[in-house]
């Protein structure tokens, strides 16, 4: 994709609070969410954001006021999934961002724009529900940063696995349990190895930890035995959104020997309601690369394009909300804060390396980036990596609160955004999730 009209930073729209330089969901950014009035008995539907309004994309298609490709992307979008509309070819999306983007310009003032001022639902007045039926979920492990620091306290002699530097690393995670942004959910149970003990113990994880990540939604997927090329994985992004994968790192690292993660990992997984389309992000690719004195990307990873733009610029951080700041109205402390530029392998390179070997991917599937941390101690994007593995405290300036892995009554905000000189700023919303008590302990 190239720069077109949509990302125009002079663009104004007729909805004033759309032009709010720090807000999350100006006119060039358009993001996709399924939702529904709260607590109303509607059916969830399709929506775009807008300041701070979502377009009742269920409306729009009632009104039948666009046509060709737009309109054909518009009937998809009113059910209450996005798949159908993800299944398109992206001329398809970008027919329907650019529809919608002209028709909120300033000076629109045609059916299309009209039609839109009915259409809109205020952002405080609705809720989301998961925004595709993903039939699968992959989690990568694709911070280099992540892995030092995470290996340092598992293998604290060598703490890089020999193969992180030439292949993207996964595992297959449980999509059943994939959760919407404000889903709270209990502490699990399980096994843990306690240090210098002969025999595991069962119980409530006492090593909760949260995940930055970002998610990466897949559009049209891949015929069985037929790898996408990295020349052509992008085409089958639809876009990504912000995502959180719980961990009781406890039993994590005592159930990953030999194969991956398991129940450390599979009661929870949070996104974020809004996916930020492909497009939208544009402006905001970077260069990628591997230094120079390190293993480079076997062809088959590595291609002109993806070396010159295969990175995106995301800026992301990681708030705690403990019981104590709710209580005392005290704003959410930030633990750290990063970019997703500082990735060791590239959205692309996930794509092509999860189909090489003949899988195919389905649309609504989704991938998981991987913890992502940048190259200082205040980037790290877990608190296991924060704490040193639970070694050193973390103070709460908000509070006077001190923790070195999460406590019942935490809540974790997640949220990201892109901005640059020459650029106007887009956000992905937020990623929230609190935890209960264990339920069986």
């Amino acid at each position: 994709m190239e720069l077109n009209p949509t990302h125009d930073p002079s663009a104004r729209s007729w909805l004033a609070s759309a032009n709010n330089p720090q807000a999350d969901f100006p006119i060039q950014n358009l993001p996709f969410a399924v939702f529904r009035r709260r607590a109303s008995q509607e059916a969830f539907r399709g929506g775009i954001a807008i300041g701070d309004q979502v377009i009742d994309l269920a409306a729009l298609h009632q009104a039948g006021v666009l046509t060709g490709l737009a309109a054909q992307g518009l009937a998809a979008c009113t059910g209450d999934s996005l798949n159908p509309f993800m299944a398109m070819r992206p001329a398809i999306w970008s027919a329907l961002r650019r529809a919608v983007f002209d028709g909120l310009l300033a000076d629109a003032n045609g059916p299309e724009a009209a039609t839109l001022r009915a259409s809109l639902v205020p952002l405080a007045k609705v809720e989301y529900q998961v925004p595709a039926r993903i039939g699968d979920y992959t989690d990568f492990y694709t911070s280099i940063h992540h892995a030092r620091n995470v290996g340092r306290v598992i293998r604290p002699e060598d703490p890089l696995t020999p193969n992180f530097q030439w292949i993207p690393i996964a595992y297959h995670g449980r999509a059943s349990s994939v959760v919407i942004s404000d889903t709270p959910f209990h502490r699990p149970m399980g096994q843990a190895m306690p240090p210098g003990a002969r025999a595991p113990v069962y119980g409530a994880s006492q090593r909760m930890d949260y995940e930055l990540e970002m998610g990466i939604y897949i559009g049209a997927g891949n015929t069985q035995g037929q790898a996408i090329p990295l020349t052509e994985a992008e085409s089958h992004i639809f876009g990504m959104c912000l995502l959180n994968d719980w961990s009781a790192r406890d039993h994590q690292f005592w159930e990953m020997a030999p194969l991956g993660p398991f129940l450390g990992k599979n009661f929870c997984t949070t996104v974020s309601p809004w996916i930020v389309t492909m497009e939208a992000l544009v402006p905001f690719r970077v260069p990628f690369s591997h230094p120079a004195d390190e293993p480079q990307p076997l062809p088959y990873l590595d291609t002109p394009a993806n070396s010159a733009q295969g990175g995106v610029d995301v800026q992301l951080e990681v708030r705690l909300e403990t019981a104590q700041h709710r209580a005392r109205g005290v704003a959410p402390d930030r633990l750290s804060a990063t970019s997703f530029r500082h990735q060791y392998w590239t959205i692309a390179q996930m794509v092509t390396q999860h189909t090489v070997g003949g899988c195919n991917l389905q649309t609504g599937d989704l991938l998981g980036t991987g913890t992502i941390s940048g190259p200082t101690a205040e980037e790290a994007g877990a608190i296991v990596e924060l704490s040193l593995g639970g070694s050193r405290s973390i103070s709460l300036p908000g509070t006077g609160e001190q923790r070195t892995f999460l406590e019942d009554g935490d809540a974790v905000i997640l949220r990201g955004w892109c901005e640059k000189p020459g650029a106007v700023r887009i956000g992905f919303g937020e990623c929230k999730g609190e935890l209960l008590p264990a339920v069986g302990d």
